[in-house]
């Protein structure tokens, strides 16, 4: 595919669409090449941690539901990671740590003008759900959000007995 081509597949509601995510979530940028090569070491730093924790919570015996959710936050960060440090070195336009992140997958639900008495926007088009991302930002939103959505399963927590001054201990 070439920058910008679509293949539509849900008529105007989903579609693949070509286009390489230069920085952060939603295309932010952050401090040219220099900002770029930091925003890469960090997400390395991240996945390093992401990864530690995986490991630990699987020793300790953590909920596999949690654990599995993790995963799938590990392997988008890493998916993404190797995607933007090796994809410019790959087609001759970056060097190492300074790529892109192919975006494509674009599902815009509905498209439609703010009211004119709308603060700011009055008047201005809309789209919901313009972001365009790929699967590793698919699995990190998935495992992000499942967590926020069982986490009163995941980190249950077992209130120990604390006995009163007035309770009887039985011996035998």
């Amino acid at each position: 595919m070439f920058m910008g081509e679509e293949i539509r597949f849900l008529g105007s509601h989903g579609m693949l669409h070509y286009t390489e995510n230069n920085g952060m979530a939603f295309g932010m940028e952050f401090g040219g090449e220099l900002g770029k090569l930091a925003l890469t070491l960090f997400r390395i730093g991240a996945v390093v941690a992401i990864g530690y924790g995986l490991v630990y919570l699987i020793k300790h015996k953590y909920h596999r539901g949690l654990i599995m959710n993790v995963a799938l936050i590990f392997a988008g960060a890493l998916g993404n990671i190797i995607d933007s440090t090796f994809y410019g070195v790959m087609y001759h336009y970056a060097p190492l740590f300074h790529g892109r992140v192919v975006d494509m997958f674009y599902f815009p639900l509905f498209r439609g003008t703010y009211p004119s008495w709308f603060p700011i926007w009055a008047n201005e088009s809309f789209e919901f759900f313009r972001p365009v991302f790929n699967m590793a930002d698919a699995a990190i939103s998935v495992g992000v959000i499942l967590i926020l959505i069982n986490q009163k399963r995941y980190f249950k927590h077992q209130i120990p007995e604390i006995s009163t001054p007035n309770s009887e201990v039985v011996e035998e």
